[in-house]
């Protein structure tokens, strides 16, 4: 009768403290190269993206009269995508050579700092992002006239009693900025949507091999 995976993994200890059984080993270490080798295409193609999106945005914003607004995307991606060059150059130097369990170790410890500085990020990104189009549309140049400009000479028609703050209407900054505090607070919470949208088959596939490579460290404890 063939060997259980379980009789294999508990006869394959060469030491007390091993975690896997050479054989065992092997073919998880298969699957966890699989997986990341995946998770690198992705992330890869995914910077690559953001690069390519950048400059097209930067273009488009010069042609459509709003050149600051592109200037700011443009320097708030590239920001971007250098933290996160770097953050990929240290997963490829990942050893490989350990066990398959060490291996996934150390990519999890990478996705935690990886994950952890871009939240982090993403508090300042989203806000920065917003102001880019506030600040683009109002210095848009309309006639010779600011678009800001002419939508304050318009409000300013309509409602002359507004209380204006150096120059700029009350109420409209105190909206602006709270929205910006908005997406402050939930900037991590969006980064962490749009990672899970992006990237969540992968890591449901990480978790679930993690837990296959511990349940069977267990069984043999």
């Amino acid at each position: 009768m063939e060997k259980s995976i379980e009789n294999i993994w508990k006869e394959g200890f060469l030491k007390s403290d091993a975690l896997v059984a050479p054989t065992i080993d092997k073919l998880y270490k298969q699957k966890s190269n699989h997986i990341i080798d995946k998770f690198k295409r992705m992330f890869k193609v995914n910077l690559i993206a953001i690069v390519a999106f950048s400059f097209v945005f930067l273009v488009v914003s010069f042609l459509a009269g709003i050149p600051l607004m592109g200037a700011i995307f443009f320097v708030s991606l590239a920001v971007l995508v250098v933290v996160n060059k770097r953050l990929f150059d240290d997963l490829k130097k990942i050893d490989k050579g350990g066990s398959s369990y060490e291996y996934l170790k150390a990519f999890n410890q990478w996705i935690e700092k990886q994950v952890a500085i871009n939240k982090n990020m993403s508090t300042f990104l989203y806000p920065v992002f917003f102001l880019s189009f506030i600040i683009g549309f109002w210095f848009k140049n309309t006639d010779g006239i600011p678009l800001g400009e002419k939508l304050l000479k318009e409000v300013l028609v309509r409602f002359p009693d507004v209380h204006l703050f150096y120059g700029i209407p009350l109420v409209g900054l105190v909206a602006v900025l709270i929205l910006v505090g908005l997406l402050a607070f939930f900037g991590g919470r969006i980064y962490l949507w749009d990672l899970n949208l992006i990237y969540g088959r992968v890591f449901k596939k990480l978790e679930e091999l993690m837990a296959d490579i511990e349940e069977l460290k267990n069984s043999t404890s």
